[in-house]
């Protein structure tokens, strides 16, 4: 069983920036594919980025891809998501979630063991 707790969301206005954080208990991010994702009123729940376990490789959404950041760190337990040039589009619940490593596709949100209990992000025009 994994823990994921998220923080970090928040208002802010348009070409503005956040930082998400996603705590894992217990700290075993180099076994498992880390991904955040999205979910807006009205909409599927999409995926955002994700890192792979120790490797720390990447991989981003088209629609976020030179905007947002996604980090690592092991042996505090931790994945950031850095938004940059926000866009009121971005507007949704952001959450975090654990793949076990070999589990399947890291853009489906179905193939995600643990998920976090989502954090607000706001972006005002």
């Amino acid at each position: 069983q994994v823990l994921l707790v998220e923080s970090g969301g928040g208002l802010v206005q348009a070409g503005g920036s956040l930082r998400l954080s996603c705590a894992a208990s217990p700290r075993t991010l180099s076994a498992y594919s880390m991904g955040w994702f999205r979910q807006a009123p009205g909409k599927e729940r999409e995926f955002v980025a994700a890192i792979l376990g120790g490797a720390m490789l990447t991989y981003y959404a088209d629609s976020v891809k030179g905007r947002f950041s996604i980090s690592g760190d092991n042996a505090n337990g931790t994945v950031d998501l850095h938004m940059n040039s926000l866009k009121p589009e971005d507007t949704a619940v952001y959450y975090c979630a654990a793949q076990a490593l070999g589990r399947g596709s890291i853009f489906q949100s179905y193939l995600y063991d643990y998920w976090g209990q989502g954090t607000q992000v706001t972006v005002s025009s």
